[in-house]
């Protein structure tokens, strides 16, 4: 059996063979949602006392009180002092590039006056609280905690709260370093569904937050899914997916570890090489089988690129551009001479890697732009996280009495239009000469 899948757009059933690979199940799994709904519904009953029979059940971890499980903030600066140059040196220029970006999104309030002395206009404003949910136990994500909260902390959030499993006890210190970077305000010992549950609702320790962002398993997931509404949240991610289109010039080995880069994530995860060189496609696949076993998680990214990943030869590179804005994947490495006449015909993409030396992995670490993207075709409609994603827009409306004489005229006719009196009343009471 091939280690990928080999297609041909010119192929008449190409297009349906594409959407088997694309499609992945989504469906939510019953026991898991059904799970994740009664523990939320004990910690919104009981608190900090459901916190602790949960975090004492799934992490092992047995307190007396949630407050014990606050991790202060001279572990976070311990962790931070202790780390190898190296690491704390990249976590350092990582979080300078993240806020570097997300300084150019930051929005500002804005009115204009319009000729009857009318002010109209948008006041933004931060979120309060937010909370963020960093994966512990087997995965362990620094570059998460920058991503999350610098955003936040940009955008002028007051107070951002993490939550981090420990399983048995251990805490990861990179975890407890970049908090300390990106400026968290407070962080708790705890995980799970039980976590999304205290931040939606608060607890007599863990005061409620506005939105929760950040990644998890799929209790995680399907907690955030359940709590939307009481609160905001920032996507429900799907599996990882890249989507490399190349003009056959870039060594064949760079594109094949690209590809490696995300289906080591999980089996479920997407790589996908359009070009239009059937030779470069045969360079590529040599690369895969020459590189594979040399990759320590080899046996994930085998499964990843035998069951969803494909090698896909395109009439050309307008046609390659075409079958992305379908795609719409997560990232989109351009891997060509002139990236830019092509950046007009992309549409749809989370992040956009332009040029032969942008690899995928430098966009998740520290290039800048947020790692936070959307998944599964939601690029169409959606965007990566961002600045804009912790501030609020309130409209301002400052009639002046001229104003209210013309718009209190027109309001009149609509309310009685829509048969709603009191609303047609209340414009007209504002009228100088009321008919």
């Amino acid at each position: 059996m091939p280690t990928i899948t080999r297609l041909d757009s010119r192929d008449p059933e190409f297009q349906a063979t594409l959407s088997d690979l694309l499609a992945v199940d989504a469906e939510q799994d019953d026991a898991i949602d059904a799970a994740a709904a009664s523990i939320l519904q004990q910690v919104r009953r009981e608190g900090d006392n459901a916190l602790l029979r949960f975090t004492r059940q799934f992490d092992h971890v047995d307190v007396d009180s949630v407050a014990a499980l606050e991790i202060p903030r001279r572990e976070w600066e311990s962790a931070l002092a202790n780390l190898p140059g190296a690491q704390r040196e990249a976590l350092e220029i990582a979080a300078q590039r993240v806020k570097t970006y997300h300084a150019h999104q930051r929005q500002e309030s804005w009115t204009y006056t319009e000729a009857d002395g009318t002010r109209l206009g948008q006041q933004i404003t931060p979120l309060d609280r937010v909370g963020l949910y960093v994966p512990g136990g087997k995965a362990s994500y620094p570059s998460s905690v920058l991503m999350n909260t610098i955003p936040a902390k940009v955008a002028g959030v007051s107070e951002v709260i993490m939550v981090t499993p420990t399983p048995g006890g251990q805490r990861n210190a990179m975890v407890l370093a970049a908090a300390a970077i990106a400026g968290v305000d407070r962080c708790f010992a705890i995980g799970g569904a039980q976590a999304v549950g205290a931040l939606a609702y608060g607890t007599a320790t863990i005061p409620a937050v506005d939105k929760i962002v950040g990644p998890g398993n799929a209790y995680v997931a399907a907690a955030k899914r359940r709590v939307f509404g009481t609160v905001g949240i920032d996507m429900i991610a799907g599996p990882s997916e890249i989507l490399v289109i190349c003009d056959g010039k870039t060594p064949s080995d760079w594109i094949a570890m690209d590809l490696f880069s995300q289906a080591e994530h999980d089996e479920l995860a997407q790589a996908i090489l359009l070009c239009p060189d059937a030779q470069y496609l045969d360079a590529v696949e040599a690369s895969i089988e020459k590189l594979l076993p040399t990759m320590p998680r080899a046996e994930i990214i085998r499964t990843s690129l035998r069951d969803r990943g494909a090698l896909i030869l395109v009439r050309d590179l307008q046609e390659a551009c075409d079958i992305s804005n379908n795609i719409a994947p997560e990232h989109l490495e351009v891997s060509c001479e002139n990236p830019d006449a092509l950046l007009p015909a992309l549409r749809h993409a989370g992040a956009i890697f332009m040029g032969r030396h942008s690899s995928e992995a430098l966009g998740d670490y520290c290039a800048g732009p947020n790692h936070v993207l959307p998944t599964s075709r939601t690029a169409r409609f959606s965007s990566p996280l961002g600045v804009y994603d912790f501030q609020k827009r309130s409209s301002l409306i400052h009639v002046s009495a001229a104003g209210a004489q013309t718009l209190g005229k027109v309001a009149n006719e609509l309310a009685l239009g829509e048969g709603l009196q009191a609303h047609a009343a209340s414009a007209r009471y504002r009228l100088t000469n009321i008919q």
